[in-house]
């Protein structure tokens, strides 16, 4: 890997990167360090790079001309060539993080912009920069020590620089988790001795305690890191504590569906990735209100699983529109028995012919392009009696079943039954728990529910837009 260094110190780079690992690194060619002074591309015959900014103000600037010059030898555009990507050292850009390492150290190659003085004209920032990035909330002399740090991180995470391949893996920040507690000989210093448990070549305990070390280090010391750890694992176990009402939430984590955005001892907050939906339950109003403000209420929809939240919800953010459902599980591992119908009814998935049919018939969603998606997903299946569409059922972008209608000639024929037990047969076989949200006013669902074998959790959920 090559990382380019655009500065007007090159010796202070060049002997501050090539020593310990990163010397050897470089001795082996595993990455390179490309020191360019800037001084180099001026086109001032005393050659100066810098000069007072228009306006006023205190210090000099860099000049563009200097700066752009020196960008354009080593980035080389070309038209079709992937451009190499230019990371400014600026107290104004993103802050540098061990995931942003991981992520730049796929690169083949990376130009460090360093800046000083009063630091850079803006025109050559927008026109190179591809990057802003700090290293905190403070300000140095130049841009020349923060491009040492964040080649350093970077580096660590290329194949074959460390000695130890595990060590990059082991070390703080890796799953957002700090690192556990080290010790070396001797096993007794200063009255302090080396936990028994290190001493005991058991690996696995080790590994145990080191994990539990670290959780517990983290959760004292990095809180705001603790808060990303093991995001999926933390939600689901505070969901399994009431798994029939959060089914919803659980199925939505277990698919690979949900983005989780808050867990907390007192509440849970995800989005589905899908449908853009939040999910939210909370054991009080002041933990909903919590995680409410890390959602944007713009054009969003919600589903509550508490009406302390439904509450806030409506009063915090003004919203008017809200359905109160019941969420029902099938709770066997064992599909249903297919009933049979009144008559010779097919069950067979929909083609996107039948779209529009669905779309007229479906009340709750007057949108063809959502019924076409469904449709080319395969979630939407169709029962037909003599070779006409009687109706119809399928699986929402959210994970729930639903979107079921026996057409008006073809009801009281055992026909909606069908279409559920099908639809449960389906979920099963995918590997997911059937449920659904049925409006508690709808009394024909809730009684169809009943009779498909669903089991309905304790309390209502909410559903508002």
């Amino acid at each position: 890997m090559q990382f380019h260094i655009l500065t007007l110190f090159p010796e202070m780079v060049e002997n501050g990167l090539q020593t310990s690992i990163l010397g050897r690194a470089i001795q082996k060619g595993l990455i390179g360090i490309h020191a360019v002074n800037i001084r180099d591309y001026t086109q001032d015959k005393h050659n100066k790079v810098d000069d007072y900014p228009y306006g006023g103000g205190a210090g000099m600037l860099m000049q563009a001309q200097p700066v752009y010059d020196a960008w354009k030898a080593i980035a080389k555009p070309e038209e079709g060539k992937k451009p190499v990507r230019v990371l400014y050292m600026s107290p104004q850009g993103k802050t540098f993080s061990q995931e942003m390492a991981r992520e730049l150290a796929q690169e083949e190659e990376l130009i460090f912009l360093c800046g000083h003085y009063e630091g850079i004209d803006e025109r050559v920032i927008e026109e190179i920069v591809t990057d802003p990035v700090s290293i905190g909330d403070y300000v140095l002399t130049g841009g020349e020590l923060p491009a040492m740090v964040m080649i350093d991180a970077i580096s660590r995470m290329v194949p074959g620089v460390l000695k130890n391949e595990d060590s990059g893996v082991t070390e703080s920040f890796q799953e957002n988790l700090l690192e556990y507690p080290q010790y070396t000989r001797p096993e007794i210093w200063e009255g302090k001795k080396v936990p028994d448990i290190l001493l005991s070549g058991d690996h696995a305990r080790i590994d145990k305690w080191r994990l539990e070390k670290s959780e517990e280090r983290t959760k004292i010391l990095r809180p705001d890191l603790y808060e990303k750890y093991d995001l999926p694992g933390r939600a689901l176990e505070y969901l399994l504590k009431d798994k029939m009402l959060h089914m919803d939430m659980i199925e939505d984590i277990r698919r690979g569906k949900a983005d989780i955005l808050a867990v907390r001892e007192d509440g849970v907050l995800t989005k589905d990735r899908s449908g853009g939906v939040y999910r939210i339950t909370a054991k009080t109003k002041d933990a909903g209100e919590r995680l409410l403000s890390s959602t944007d209420p713009t054009g969003a929809v919600y589903v509550c699983h508490q009406k302390f939240v439904l509450t806030s919800i409506l009063e915090r953010f003004g919203l008017k529109n809200f359905n109160e459902c019941y969420q029902v599980i099938y709770p066997k591992k064992k599909a249903p028995d297919l009933p049979e119908p009144d008559g010779a009814v097919e069950i067979r998935e929909l083609d996107e012919t039948y779209a529009a049919n669905v779309e007229a018939h479906y009340h709750l969603y007057h949108d063809e392009a959502y019924i076409r998606e469904r449709i080319a997903s395969r979630q939407m299946i169709g029962a037909f009696l003599d070779g006409e569409l009687a109706g119809f059922a399928g699986v929402h972008n959210d994970g729930g079943m639903g979107m079921l209608e026996v057409l008006e000639p073809f009801r009281k024929r055992g026909i909606g039954r069908l279409l559920e037990a099908e639809m449960i047969r389906r979920e099963l076989a995918a590997g997911h728990v059937p449920y659904a949200h049925v409006f508690v006013e709808n009394e024909i669902s809730v009684a169809l529910q009943k009779k498909s074998g669903m089991r309905f959790a304790p309390g209502s959920v909410f559903w508002v837009s």
